[in-house]
């Protein structure tokens, strides 16, 4: 049997930390992409300006799949935001219960029985007639 385990505080760590590399790569891709998709031609013959025309295609594909690639990077932090707050609430969720079933079946109950007031936390409050008549 494998065994996961999960701290969400990393986890949404690592989202913030993985949203702010793609801002920076976004702000890159935004500022290079004017210098890159429209080259000039290096001469007025006929080879700079298919050389710039080559280079300026290269520049607006890169600049299309950059785009792609913003939005997957964009739903992957989602993705791991998302994860790591249903994780959180998930383990709050079953943190309670799981607490109060060991504390009363597996500690309390058998204590219980042998001296009538549990091991772990309060012992019951009694009646004011039950407590008057011990000594």
């Amino acid at each position: 049997m494998s065994y996961v385990l999960i701290a969400p505080e990393m986890v949404a760590e690592a989202a913030g930390n993985l949203a702010g590399i793609g801002s920076a790569i976004n702000g890159a891709n935004a500022a290079s992409a004017a210098s890159t998709t429209q080259l000039l031609p290096a001469a007025s013959d006929e080879a700079s300006g298919a050389t710039s025309a080559l280079f300026g295609g290269y520049a607006q594909e890169y600049q299309e799949l950059s785009a792609q690639m913003a939005l997957f990077h964009d739903q992957f932090v989602q993705a791991l935001t998302s994860g790591a707050r249903m994780y959180a609430a998930t383990e709050a969720a079953n943190a309670s219960p799981l607490q109060t079933l060991e504390q009363d079946v597996l500690i309390n109950a058998p204590t219980n029985l042998v001296l009538g007031r549990p091991l772990i936390g309060p012992a019951p409050k009694r009646h004011r007639a039950a407590a008057e008549r011990t000594p």
